[in-house]
C-alpha cells in the first residue's frame, strides 16, 4: 500500500483483526524496542520469538527446568536479552541471539510481572512484582534481591539487605502493588494498595516522593509511555488515569534532591506529597461511566497519543481506544475470548491481543485507498467532463518548463554524513541493537527421510505391479492412468464454438435424401450408424464414394 494515497485524516487506530499467529497456549506477549521481534511466553514455559515482518517464527526459547506457565516477557532496550518469568516462581534471563540461559533465581513469591531496567544497554538489573510480597530489585550479577518499600511509614534509612526469606504466616495477607521503572532507569514508580504513588530511588531504598490517587482505589497497573512524558495507572475503582511527568529527562535524582531541600517546616507525610505535586499531575481519567467496567492490561500507543485498555469481563475480547484529550474513538471487538494481554506496537497502529483460548489476534488499521490525494491536481470526477487540452500539455518538453528558472543554489554544501533520528526511537546509536534474528531452517530427521524413501518405493511398487503398465512396457509405451489421459486430452484439445459455415454443412449432412428412404450421417460415426442404415435399407455398398 502507498502511503501517499492513504486518507490522512484517518485515525492512526487499527480496526479489524487482521490475522492470528497461534504457537501452544500464549499466555502473555511483548515487543523489542523497534516492533521488528514480538516475543510471547507460553503455558508449558517455552517462549517463542515471531519476525513480525513476516509473522514467521524466528527462535524457540525453552528451559528444561520450567514446566510451569509463562507470567511476562520483558526486553531489554537494545534487544539482546529476553527476562522470563514463570508460576513456579523462577526469574531466568536470556541470550536473545544464542538462545543460551544467561542466569536464573528463585524467587520465594510467583513474579506477576518482571521488567529489565531500561537504563541500561546489557542489563542484569530487574524490577519484579510478586504476587504475595512488596516488588523488589534482582540483581542477577550478584544474585541479590532487595524489597522496594510500598509505603511510608516503612521507609528505610539505610540499605535494606537482600531478603530472601518468606514472611512469616503471622504477618496480614499482602495486596500485590505494581512497580516500573521510569525513562532512564533511575527511579521506581510504585502502586500501592492504600491508592498511592511512590517515587523510590531504589538504590538507596527510599521514597523521594509521595502522589496521591485520587479516590484512594489500589492500583493495579502502572506504566510509562514511551517518551517518559506520561505515566498512566489502573485502579480498583474501574478507573484509569493519567499523570504528566514534571521532572525533567535527565539528572531526576538530582532534581528530586533540590525539590526536597526548597521545602521547610512540614512532617515527612506533607514534605513527600509537596514533592509528589511538582513530579506528577493529573492529566485525564478514563472510564465507563455506563457498564463500569474493569480494565486490563492498559498501557500507550508507541507515539502517546492513544491510551488502550481491554474488557476485563469474561467471555468479552473489548479493546477500548481513546485519545489524549479524554474522547472514546474505537472499539474494537473480538471473539468471544476473554483478553489477557495486549500491547501496542512502538511504531505502526497496530495491537496484539492474547485471548484466553492462547491465540494472539493481531489487529490492524483497515486502509482504504484514496486517489484524490495522489497527486496534489487530481480531482475526482462524478462523471464525464469535456476537457480542453493545452497546446503544449502533451509535448515531451513544454513550453511552461522551458523558460521555467530552477531557483537551487549549486554552491550550497550538501550534508551525507548526518543521520536524521527516527521520530519513535530513543536509541542510541553507538550501540549495535538487535532488530532481526537469522532464519534457521530445520532439517528433517533421519526417521522422516526413512519414512520418505519407504513410501515412494511402495508408489513405484504399484505402479510397475498394475496391469497397464505390463501392456504398456510390451507396447513400448509408457502407462499412464485414467484420470491422467482425460486431463491431458482437455488440456490438449479444447473445446471451440464452431463457425456459421460449419453449422450449415451439419444441417445439410443431417436431411434425407431424395429417393434414398435413408438418412446419411456423417462419416465420424460410420462405424455404427452408417452400418445400421445399410442394413435397414438392404444396401451394402460403401458410401463413402458419396462423400
Amino acid at each position: 500500500m502507498n502511503a501517499p494515497i492513504i486518507d490522512p485524516l484517518q485515525g492512526d487506530f487499527p480496526e479489524v483483526i487482521e490475522e492470528y499467529l497461534e504457537h501452544g497456549v500464549i499466555k502473555c506477549v511483548a515487543f523489542n524496542h523497534r516492533g521488528s521481534l514480538l516475543a510471547a511466553g507460553c503455558a508449558d514455559g517455552g517462549c517463542v520469538i515471531w519476525d513480525f515482518e513476516t509473522r514467521g517464527i524466528a527462535k524457540e526459547i525453552r528451559d528444561n527446568d520450567c514446566s510451569a506457565a509463562i507470567t511476562s516477557v520483558s526486553w531489554s532496550k537494545y534487544g539482546h536479552r529476553l527476562l522470563v518469568s514463570a508460576a513456579d516462581k523462577s526469574l531466568t534471563l536470556w541470550d536473545v541471539s544464542t538462545g543460551e540461559k544467561i542466569a536464573r533465581t528463585i524467587l520465594q513469591q510467583t513474579p506477576l510481572q518482571a521488567r529489565l531496567n531500561p537504563g541500561l544497554s546489557s542489563p542484569s538489573l530487574c524490577l519484579a512484582c510478586p504476587l504475595s510480597s512488596a516488588p523488589m530489585i534482582v540483581d542477577f550479577d550478584i544474585d541479590c534481591t532487595t524489597l522496594l518499600p510500598v509505603a511510608v511509614p516503612e521507609m528505610p534509612d539505610v540499605l535494606a539487605p537482600p531478603q530472601r526469606s518468606k514472611c512469616p504466616e503471622s504477618n496480614p495477607p499482602f495486596s500485590p502493588a505494581a512497580a516500573c521503572f521510569n525513562k532512564c532507569g533511575d527511579l521506581v514508580y510504585i502502586g500501592n494498595s492504600k491508592g498511592e504513588i511512590l517515587i523510590v530511588d531504589y538504590k538507596s531504598v527510599r521514597v523521594l516522593a509521595l502522589v496521591p490517587v485520587s479516590g484512594a482505589a489500589p492500583v493495579k497497573n502502572i506504566v510509562f509511555s514511551r517518551n517518559g512524558q506520561y505515566l498512566l495507572t489502573n485502579s480498583h475503582d474501574r478507573t484509569i488515569r493519567i499523570y504528566e511527568n514534571l521532572l525533567p529527562a535527565k539528572n531526576v535524582l538530582r532534581s528530586l534532591e533540590d525539590l526536597g531541600k526548597n521545602i521547610d517546616g512540614l512532617d515527612a507525610v506533607e514534605k513527600l506529597k509537596t514533592v509528589g505535586s511538582k513530579c506528577l499531575t493529573l492529566f485525564r481519567e478514563f472510564q465507563d461511566s455506563i457498564t463500569k467496567m474493569h480494565w486490563k492490561a492498559p498501557c500507550f500507543s508507541g507515539d502517546g497519543e492513544w491510551v488502550v485498555g481491554g474488557s476485563a469481563c469474561k467471555g468479552e475480547h473489548k479493546i477500548y481506544i481513546w485519545d489524549r484529550a479524554g474522547h472514546l474513538v474505537k472499539i474494537l471487538e473480538g471473539p468471544k475470548e476473554a483478553l489477557i494481554d495486549l500491547a501496542w506496537h512502538p511504531v505502526h497502529p497496530i495491537i496484539v491481543s492474547v485471548s484466553l483460548a492462547g491465540l494472539v489476534y493481531i489487529w490492524a488499521k483497515d486502509y482504504t485507498e484514496n486517489w484524490s490525494a495522489f497527486a496534489p491536481d487530481f480531482k475526482e470526477l462524478e462523471e464525464n467532463e469535456e476537457y480542453v487540452e493545452r497546446e503544449d500539455e502533451f509535448d515531451l518538453i513544454p513550453e511552461t518548463e522551458k523558460v521555467k528558472v530552477l531557483d537551487v543554489n549549486e554552491d550550497e554544501e550538501v550534508d551525507i554524513e548526518t543521520v536524521e533520528k527516527d521520530a519513535f526511537s530513543d536509541s542510541d546509536m553507538s550501540v549495535e541493537e538487535l532488530r532481526y534474528l537469522p532464519a534457521e531452517p530445520i532439517p528433517d530427521t533421519n526417521d522422516q527421510l526413512d519414512n520418505l524413501v519407504e513410501s515412494i518405493k511402495l508408489i513405484e511398487g504399484q505402479i510397475s505391479a498394475s496391469p497397464a503398465s505390463e501392456e504398456a512396457g510390451q507396447n513400448g509405451h509408457h502407462a499412464s492412468s485414467p484420470q491422467g489421459e482425460e486431463m491431458g486430452e482437455t488440456r490438449g484439445k479444447r473445446k471451440r464454438k464452431p463457425s456459421e459455415k460449419a453449422m450449415e454443412l451439419q444441417a445439410e449432412k443431417a436431411k434425407p435424401l431424395k429417393g434414398s428412404g435413408r438418412t446419411v450421417r456423417a462419416k465420424g460415426r460410420a462405424g455404427v450408424d452408417q452400418e445400421t442404415d445399410d442394413s435397414i435399407n438392404g444396401d451394402d455398398d460403401d458410401d463413402d464414394a458419396y462423400y
